[in-house]
């Protein structure tokens, strides 16, 4: 990575050609760095490649050299040998190893000699966190991608994930226009920035004004939306624009807008169809000029078919719908936010990680996403002080243990595990038969017996 943000890539010989942009591919993203997270990490497509060497780098930035079917990836991270693992190809799967490292190779935590990858691995080289996908669509570009290279509209918009960056180019394309926006999602999941950023975009001169539609009162509806003039009625000791002239020439969010009651959603209607609303006091309607983007977390479609919701009111707010995915579904973007986030938090921009809190972090479901995250960081860095945040100082629900599937479905997983076991045993340890008489590709194999700690060595002896 140099310093106009462009990874440094020697390649010798290029991908596969001939293949469509968007076909899923493997792929290994340089995650974190812990003692420079702010760096954003790295995205390295390996179709066309059968072998991936990874070692210290002779620079201060990463870099990716390409040489027929090799790629050597020469990491910035003094704790990281010459010479330290190389990833292989071979029967559809991609095995780690270790290269004779000195401070040794770990995958989802746990030290390895060597070890078949599977989908979401985290693969932990010195002080570098990488995350391997079995097969996800790539953003289109070179093979060898930097984040601060990243196509994005503005850096709260990067991401790694293909069909997401395509939405958000989607949004930068409509910003400047009136259409409106609802962005959909789980909680936590970054609704706000989005349509922040979309007034970013936009240019309007106005404000970005936010408003929780669950907090509406209704008797003070009309105050709250239009605002009044001093003395209107009792308690108005000064004139108030509410937020919809707040918004004038700018944007109103409309925060959770599924929670709008029903008096509120005939009031927006009717400023979205004449855009203008009377304020209490006035005798004369005012005109406004507001860009409306909503924000919400249920199935408004639902409602609307429950008649829980206006049809008419949907039809007007529904101009473009984003839909965010939840952090456990975007896990190539973790080191990315996990950057973008400790540089907007006080103190962030010196934040660095113990080892053993960034395998916290990149093994943990993030089950409340991003806001989650952003709390985490927030509380972990104001305990750590000027020391690099560990596991101490993280929050205790990122320190427990996963919770077990419970009912019918373990005896399904009984039931596979002793299948499995039965197999693998009648096949001395052979993957590729196992598959054949379950009907599965190798990868799943592997995948299940990593799941149920399975070692293939035992069955192989026997």
């Amino acid at each position: 990575m140099e310093g106009d943000g462009t990874l440094t890539t020697q390649s010798v010989v290029a991908a596969r050609p001939g293949r469509a942009q968007d076909r899923p591919r493997p792929q290994l993203f340089v995650a974190l760095h812990c003692d420079r997270p702010l760096a954003g990490g790295s995205r390295h497509v390996l179709d066309g490649v059968d072998q991936v060497d990874l070692g210290r780098g002779s620079g201060a930035e990463p870099s990716a050299t390409r040489e027929g079917r090799r790629l050597r990836l020469g990491l910035a991270d003094g704790r990281v040998s010459k010479e330290h693992a190389r990833l292989l190809y071979a029967r559809g799967t991609w095995v780690l190893e270790d290269a004779g490292s000195k401070n040794g190779v770990a995958v989802n935590g746990a030290q390895v000699e060597q070890a078949v990858l599977a989908d979401g691995d985290v693969i932990e080289v010195g002080h570098t966190f990488l995350l391997y996908r079995d097969a996800v669509a790539p953003l289109p570009g070179p093979p060898d991608l930097a984040a601060s290279a990243l196509p994005a509209p503005m850096p709260a918009l990067r991401t790694f994930v293909d069909a997401l960056a395509r939405d958000f180019t989607a949004l930068e394309r409509l910003a400047s226009s009136t259409v409106p926006l609802v962005v959909l999602g789980p909680s936590g999941t970054g609704k706000e920035v989005a349509a922040r950023a979309v007034h970013q975009l936009s240019g309007r001169k106005g404000p970005f004004v936010a408003m929780n539609c669950g907090a509406l009162v209704d008797s003070l509806l009309e105050s709250e939306l239009f605002g009044h003039r001093r003395g209107a009625f009792s308690g108005a000791h000064e004139d108030r624009p509410g937020f919809i002239r707040s918004a004038d020439r700018g944007t109103l969010f409309l925060d959770e807008v599924a929670e709008l009651p029903p008096a509120s959603q005939v009031a927006f209607l009717r400023v979205l169809q004449e855009q203008e609303v009377t304020p209490i006091g006035h005798s004369a309607p005012v005109k406004v000029d507001v860009r409306i983007c909503a924000a919400t977390n249920a199935d408004l479609e639902s409602l609307v078919a429950a008649g829980k919701f206006r049809e008419d009111l949907f039809a007007r707010l529904f101009g473009l719908a984003l839909r965010l995915p939840a952090l456990g579904e975007r896990r190539e973007d973790l080191g990315l936010l996990v950057a973008s986030l400790l540089a907007r938090l006080p103190g962030g921009g010196r934040g660095k990680f113990h080892p053993s809190a960034a395998r916290r972090i990149f093994t943990y479901a993030w089950p409340r996403n991003i806001r989650e995250l952003e709390r985490c960081l927030q509380t972990s860095l104001a305990l750590a002080g000027d020391q690099p945040i560990g596991e101490e100082h993280l929050p205790h629900s990122l320190l427990a243990p996963p919770a077990a599937p419970a009912g019918d479905d373990d005896d399904e997983e009984t039931r596979l595990r002793a299948q499995l076991s039965a197999l693998l045993g009648e096949h001395g340890g052979n993957v590729s038969a196992v598959a054949r008489v379950l009907g599965k590709a190798p990868t799943q194999i592997h995948r299940w017996i990593k799941r149920y700690g399975l070692k293939l060595e035992q069955y192989r002896r026997a």
